[in-house]
């Protein structure tokens, strides 16, 4: 788009105009002054370029350079950029640690920011740029809430890396430390897998958090179909920045705004991708928390509805062996989304940010040939609806006594997994690693940690450290984990996470003892205790709430806050429930 593309004709209902116009705005006016920008600057839209750029993780290291070409976007399509940042948390770096506690908190913590920077300097539309697991649902769920013409925009993968001739991503050195502690891998190999594991930047590789996300922006219609899956260095990733800067322009000509966008339908979409592609289960927690956000009624049981209707036909890290950049080379989650529209699993009347409904723009991309013909991909990781990797997609949602208001698993290997064994209850993360790591996990085991919810951490931890090492420690397939915490996308194995209610509020899981025989069924989406309901209230008659962990502080803050996993953990006081 040209510079004149935006009609300036239409203005004046733009909000930005609060500081820009008039002669009691001349000291207003003055401050841009100051900063570079001059007349045609400040008679034209103001966006708002959200860069959570950082040198704390390669996730984000980059993202100054993508902001810089969505600014460029922005301009040469005729309006003024105003880049600001807000924070991130690293993930995989926190991973293990107390650290971790910060993570799902700095979700919650962007969103706020990005919505007091936009509310409080009047800006007139947004481009929300991404990068590590927490960024992508907080900048999404502030475009949501401030309802302003906004333009999502992932900063891109990492490549893989390479060890002993095969990709290996950061989930490969995790489950390294499980291997290298039964003495299966020598401190030589965990050495050299460490150092060839991340090779420069981008978010982790598999479908893990942030790729799962990248791909539901596509999928909710916040992104431009396609825009997910170029890696973080390639000059695909800065020309996806540039159109995301041009199309925020286009978004508020047209006065398109995410409340235009988003629908129960979309929502659906959104939730049979993260099936069919083997997404992480942090994308149902931050599904439930972006719903709530726009007004669109989702419940957790609506993601087993989907699953089970829903094949897996992408077979990627961490089940599989393939990475993001293997989806894009074959034409990335459109690809995906096609075969699922073709078999009337996808909703392609669903609005996105173009203006266009999933289905013209899948038209698009292949009038342009930018998407190619089905018949013309071949790949061992992506398979036909009719013949698929699994029958039913990834997501399950478990119920019983132990989670009446439900928990989340990602079948990441045998779909009819059944699993009775005694509980090993630790009160938190670093006591189940020990125990992993001391060498006393037996088969059969079912390791349970609790207060490691939204309130009772606060936080709702990761817990990639420890499963990784079971994994790592042979224990993938006859030993389960369940807690009230949360899984990194990374996790493989039966690891059920979101147990709600969670131990700190009274939940179930919060009176088990040790030796109590746990049953884990996915058919029958089974988590339950060898317990009567006599047996559980004779027990909570003796429970006491544990004290707030953190007296102070911001863990303090947003653990009084927190809304239960079932409902996406918000902390947006309109949207919390009793």
């Amino acid at each position: 788009m040209s510079d004149d593309a935006f009609d300036h004709g239409k203005a004046e209902r733009l909000r930005s105009r609060d500081v820009t116009e008039g002669p009691d705005r001349a000291p207003h006016r003055a401050m841009f002054r100051a900063m570079g920008f001059d007349d045609e600057d400040l008679g034209s839209p103001m966006i708002g370029v959200a860069n959570p750029a950082a040198d704390i993780t390669p996730c984000n290291v980059h993202l100054d350079d993508v902001a810089d070409a969505a600014i460029t976007g922005v301009d040469e399509a005729g309006g003024m950029p105003i880049e600001f940042g807000t924070i991130t948390i690293s993930d995989a770096i926190s991973m293990g640690t107390e650290g971790m506690k910060a993570s799902l908190i700095s979700r919650e913590v962007i969103a706020d920011s990005v919505e007091l920077v936009s509310f409080g300097e009047r800006m007139d539309g947004l481009v929300t740029v991404a990068g590590c697991d927490k960024n992508l649902p907080g900048m999404m769920m502030a475009a949501i809430r401030t309802d302003l013409p906004s333009v999502f925009c992932y900063g891109g993968s990492i490549m893989p890396g390479n060890h002993e001739g095969r990709d290996v991503t950061i989930v490969q050195v995790f489950e390294g430390v499980g291997s290298y502690g039964t003495g299966e891998m020598s401190a030589d190999e965990l050495d050299d897998l460490e150092r060839h594991a991340c090779p420069g930047a981008g978010s982790c590789g598999g479908m893990f958090t942030a790729n799962t996300m990248a791909s539901i922006s596509e999928a909710l219609g916040l992104a431009p179909l396609g825009s997910a899956s170029p890696p973080a260095e390639d000059e695909e990733r800065y020309a996806v920045a540039e159109r995301a800067g041009e199309l925020a322009l286009e978004c508020i000509e047209a006065d398109r705004r995410p409340s235009d966008v988003l629908s129960r339908e979309s929502f659906e979409n959104a939730i049979a991708l993260q099936t069919a592609i083997g997404g992480s289960t942090n994308g149902v927690l931050h599904l439930l928390a972006l719903a709530r956000e726009a007004g669109v009624d989702l419940e957790i049981e609506d993601f087993d509805a989907v699953s089970k209707r829903t094949p897996k036909i992408a077979d990627l890290q961490p089940g599989g062996t393939r990475v993001m950049n293997d989806l894009h080379d074959l034409g990335g989650v459109p690809v995906v989304i096609r075969r699922l529209l073709e078999a009337n699993l996808f909703h392609g009347d669903a609005m996105t940010v173009t203006g266009r409904t999933i289905a013209e723009e899948l038209g698009r991309l292949e009038d342009t040939g930018e998407l190619p013909p089905d018949a013309e991909l071949e790949a061992d990781f992506l398979y036909a609806v009719d013949e698929p990797k699994q029958a039913e997609g990834a997501i399950k949602i478990l119920e019983g006594n132990l989670a009446p208001d439900g928990a989340v698993l990602k079948v990441t290997g045998d779909d009819a997994f059944h699993h009775e064994g005694p509980a090993r209850v630790f009160e938190h993360e670093e006591a189940a690693m020990a125990y992993v790591q001391e060498g006393h996990l037996e088969s059969g085991d079912v390791i349970v940690i609790r207060n490691e919810g939204p309130r009772g951490g606060p936080g709702m931890r990761e817990m990639l450290g420890v499963t990784a090492a079971v994994v790592g420690a042979g224990h993938e397939d006859d030993v389960a984990l369940i807690t009230d915490g949360r899984f990194s996308g990374g996790t493989r194995g039966p690891m059920i996470g979101h147990v709600a209610p969670e131990a700190f509020v009274g939940g179930p899981i919060g009176l088990l003892e040790d030796g109590d025989v746990i049953t884990v069924d996915i058919p029958d989406r089974t988590l339950a205790v060898d317990l009567t309901a006599d047996e559980l209230a004779a027990r909570r008659e003796d429970w006491e709430q544990p004290d707030p962990p953190y007296p102070g502080g911001v863990l303090a803050k947003y653990g009084r806050d927190f809304d239960s996993a079932a409902n996406g953990a918000v902390t947006n006081p309109r949207l919390t429930r009793d």
